[in-house]
């Protein structure tokens, strides 16, 4: 998975590089940037997001069973919300933990290759620690955290509205609609908490250490005047600038993501004899679908032993 993860990245690293750069100075795209700086600067930050993935990732697992675990009932049942929330609440720690790299990618993407202030990422992290403090490595989590209450409510609305879509029950989806159903869902969500990402980017990026204060291309003073500055200069559209390079680089990776976990639970689901085939959520005949894994191996160890001493004491019948 994490490697998978970290191709991903990798080949979505020019999108990345654009959203930020859009989201931060779009002013300043009049000419392209491969010219001004090379074919490189489609990848500046990369190697960061890379490197920030193993860690998200292991933290957001770790908090998501944690998360689960308190919100399953006595019955081992989880609603369709508690998992929604399980799973934001998971992001948000993980976000919140390795935050400060994602401040270094954005300050590695936005400054200027040929006069570059950071000359990589441990002395970017040492330049931002000891020129801005402590704190500078967690500006624009605040718009972070709050970002997560229109992506839960957006990816919500989608799950919960999927039979209607389809006109047909979430366990007779194919491969195909679960991957359009998690494209589906990135991208309204995505686009509901978008400006809370310009905001976070702006913030990140904004320095008085940087030239020209990293480039922004608003002024403000914390995340409240930066949705008042955005709107009061770029207008209420101005919240959305790179939107369309963010939902490249979203919509497939969790359009993946989804069909790819449904595919994964089939599969578990059949290795334990839940399910026919892992092509389809058809149910096993006679098998009780409450029991645990461990209940169901042991019930067919428990009949194949039954079987096996019928078996025995018929052969010694007939002898």
């Amino acid at each position: 998975m994490e490697m998978g993860g970290n191709l991903s990245v990798k080949a979505l690293g020019t999108k990345s590089q654009a959203e930020v750069y859009v989201t931060c100075h779009p002013s300043q795209l009049e000419k392209p940037r491969t010219g001004r700086t090379g074919l490189r600067a489609l990848w500046k930050g990369n190697l960061t997001a890379c490197l920030r993935l193993g860690p998200y990732s292991a933290l957001q697992l770790a908090a998501y069973r944690r998360f689960v675990a308190l919100f399953t009932d006595d019955l081992g049942h989880i609603s369709q919300w508690h998992a929604i929330m399980a799973g934001s609440l998971a992001g948000m720690v993980a976000t919140v933990a390795t935050y400060p790299t994602d401040v270094i990618k954005t300050r590695l993407i936005v400054q200027n290759r040929l006069e570059p202030s950071y000359k990589g990422i441990l002395h970017a992290f040492y330049t931002i620690y000891h020129q801005e403090g402590f704190l500078a490595l967690y500006r624009g989590v605040s718009s972070t955290v709050l970002g997560t209450i229109p992506f839960s409510a957006g990816s919500l609305f989608v799950y919960i509205n999927l039979d209607k879509i389809w006109r047909e029950p979430s366990n007779h989806f194919t491969p195909l609609q679960n991957f359009i159903n998690g494209c589906l869902a990135a991208g309204v969500a995505q686009t509901l908490s978008f400006p809370f990402e310009t905001v976070k980017r702006k913030m990140q990026a904004q320095s008085p250490y940087l030239p020209h204060y990293g480039g922004v291309d608003v002024h403000f003073t914390g995340m409240i005047d930066c949705f008042r500055q955005t709107v009061k200069h770029k207008g209420v559209l101005g919240l959305w600038s790179g939107l369309t390079a963010s939902l490249l680089k979203v919509v497939p990776y969790f359009g993946i993501m989804f069909s790819t976990f449904e595919f994964c639970k089939r599969v578990c689901l059949y290795r334990n004899g839940y399910i026919e085939s892992p092509l389809s959520y058809k149910l096993t005949p006679g098998v009780d679908q409450s029991l645990q894994p461990q209940e169901l191996q042991e019930l067919k160890l428990l009949r194949r032993g039954n079987f096996e001493s019928r078996k025995l004491q018929a052969k010694e019948t007939h002898s």
